[in-house]
Formats: C-alpha cells, structure tokens, sequence
C-alpha cells in the first residue's frame, strides 16, 4: 500500500478522521523528540516538550492552511515550545537554591554500558550548545543535526537567511571557541 502524503492526512483528519492523527504522530514523533533534545539538551526537556507539541498539533491541526509543508508547521512549533522550555528552565535555574541540583542531567538510554563514548561527547556538545544565545544554537542545531538548508530554517523560523548565516557564523565561531577550551 503506498504511503499517503502529508496533506492527504491532515485533510482525512480535519474530515473527522480521528485515526489520520495517529499517523502523523507516528511520522513525526521520533523527529519532534530528537530535535527537542538537541535544542534543550536532556531527555526530560525534551519529553515534556514532545508531548507539549504533540497536544499543540492535535488542537491546531485544524489552523493547518496548507502554505507550508506540513514538515516545516510542526518543527515551528517544536523550536517555539523547545525555546518556552529553556527560558522557563533558566528562570528556575536563577531562583534555584541549590545551583548544582538543577544541573543534574538525566540521560535514558537503552543500554548504559554501550556507546558510553557517544554519550560523553553529546553531554559535552550539549553542555557547550547551552552556553550559546538559544537563537544562535537553534541555526546551528538546524545546519548540523537536521542537515536543513538555509532557506529551509528561514521557513520553519521565519528570519531571514541573512541572519539565519550570521547567527550560525556566530554559534560555528563559539562552538569551536568552547571546543578547544576544554581541550
């Protein structure tokens, strides 16, 4: 059976297809989560943000206009509640008694004892990624993990690609700046 498209899904479901719903879930779920976690750096975040864009898509899906992919509408809207979940985790890290609580980083992974290596250097990346501006880190994110082109994070973002390059100048030059500091 061929695969339906995108918008024939979204079309199903806003004729009351409830189950369409499910369809998209499962297309897009292990996208949502894993550009969530690149943008928030841990699981738990990265949960809470999944299920928070998850509820967003089934409420809004009937504002889907069609002008976009429908690819492009939800990564919008998981880089808008992944930025939501690094300013509220930053007002409660300055109002934190105990600074190094809030820091603890909880990783769930199928098997601890395997790719330990991989993990370090994600905990390293992630730990330099949350000490560039949430803008710059969204670009470089983008252009590194989701291989996406310039004209295609100024969809999803709507900025410019003018600012979208130097915003991932910027990120790129302290990336490496941070990289060879803990070298």
């Amino acid at each position: 059976m061929e695969q339906e498209n995108d918008f024939d899904v979204v079309k199903r479901f806003l004729n009351g297809d409830e189950t369409a719903f499910n369809l998209i879930v499962r297309k897009y779920q292990k996208k949502i989560y894993w550009h969530a976690r690149q943008m928030v750096g841990n699981h738990l975040d990265a949960d809470e943000v999944t299920q928070e864009v998850l509820i967003v898509i089934y409420k809004k899906l009937r504002t889907f206009n069609f002008g976009s992919s429908l690819y492009t509408w939800i990564y919008r809207i998981v880089s808008t509640r992944s930025l939501n979940q690094i300013r509220k985790r930053q007002i409660k890290k300055f109002f934190s008694i105990d600074d190094d609580e809030s820091q603890i980083e909880i990783i769930d992974e199928k098997d601890i004892v395997e790719d330990i290596s991989n993990r370090e250097r994600l905990a390293r990346l992630n730990k330099i990624l949350e000490k560039i501006p949430a803008k710059q880190r969204q670009v470089f994110i983008f252009r590194n993990f989701e291989q996406l082109s310039y004209d295609e994070i100024s969809k999803i973002t709507g900025k410019s690609v003018g600012g979208l390059k130097a915003n991932y100048f910027h990120a790129l030059k302290k990336v490496l700046e941070l990289t060879n500091e803990k070298e």
